[in-house]
């Protein structure tokens, strides 16, 4: 979710044409698109899982992290989230919701065969990530970007029901008055700037959970990344506190810029390096 400039552009041009796009069919007949990179035998695979309203590419190749893990010798796998990217959008909310994203990761792993990970979210596809780590064994490494305390006291990152009602409001109006409050209007123009799908964004927020998460099932080494000036990942630390043994880096920059910044990839890479070249349990 980097700042476009000329470098942005060059990594996500670069970072497209390598590439191999893929498909799977989820158990409610949608059809989601992903995204590889590297090496088959190479150590992971790691999958990323984007934030709301963008894609793999924008979240996950334009700020050069799907490269870095590639240039680690890892194999990279991006899920484009229903709803959104080139993956199928339906309009109706009931076939949204975070457990239901949850699951087609679950899918996906299913879908590739993988029998270890690492998991790499951010924003909403952090809550995405920590949902699946809370259950499934195969996740050997998690990384936690862009969200901090509300992932542990309210409906997940950012910012409460109402925003999110806020938010879903905003991608449907035709209303400047509504699209202009500064609460929403970021999600209204990077929608429109990406040509996504605003009816279908609509209906994941109005979807997103209501309830704190129970994170402390989550048993998989957990690094959590948050910028020091992201609104949206307020107090990390009550986040970091919640998963045992978790790891709370601070990087520069906001929401969009902190998974641009050096340190996110310096340090994203390394941990998740360090933990695939750990011996998998037995079995």
């Amino acid at each position: 979710m980097a700042r476009p400039d000329l470098r942005t552009s060059v990594r996500y041009l670069r970072g497209v044409l390598r590439s191999s796009s893929e498909t799977f069919s989820t158990d409610d007949g949608l059809t989601l698109s992903y995204e590889t990179w590297g090496p088959d035998g190479g150590p992971g695979p790691v999958i990323l899982c984007h934030g709301f309203a963008v894609d793999t590419r924008v979240n996950w190749v334009a700020p050069g992290i799907a490269e870095r893990l590639t240039r680690a010798g890892a194999r990279v796998v991006g899920l484009d989230a229903r709803g959104h990217g080139r993956s199928d959008k339906p309009h109706d909310e009931a076939c949204y919701g975070e457990e239901r994203m949850a699951a087609d990761v679950v899918a996906l792993l299913d879908h590739l065969g993988a029998s270890r990970v690492a998991l790499v979210g951010y924003s909403m596809g952090a809550e995405i990530a920590a949902l699946v780590a809370s259950t499934d064994r195969r996740v050997a490494a998690l990384v936690l970007g862009g969200v901090g305390a509300g992932m542990v006291e309210r409906d997940g990152p950012g910012a409460g029901a109402g925003t999110n009602a806020a938010i879903a409001e905003a991608l449907v109006s035709d209303d400047p008055a509504v699209t202009s409050r500064p609460e929403v209007a970021g999600f209204r123009m990077l929608a429109d700037f990406i040509r996504a799908d605003r009816v279908a964004l609509a209906a994941v927020a109005r979807s997103a959970r209501s309830a704190p998460m129970d994170l402390h099932a989550i048993s998989a080494p957990t690094l959590v990344l948050a910028g020091t000036e992201d609104a949206m990942a307020e107090r990390p630390e009550v986040l970091a506190s919640a998963i045992d043994g978790a790891v709370l880096v601070p990087v520069p920059g906001d929401h969009l810029g902190a998974v641009g910044q050096p340190a996110f990839a310096d340090t994203l890479v390394s941990f998740v390096a360090a933990q695939l070249a750990r011996p998998g349990p037995p079995g």
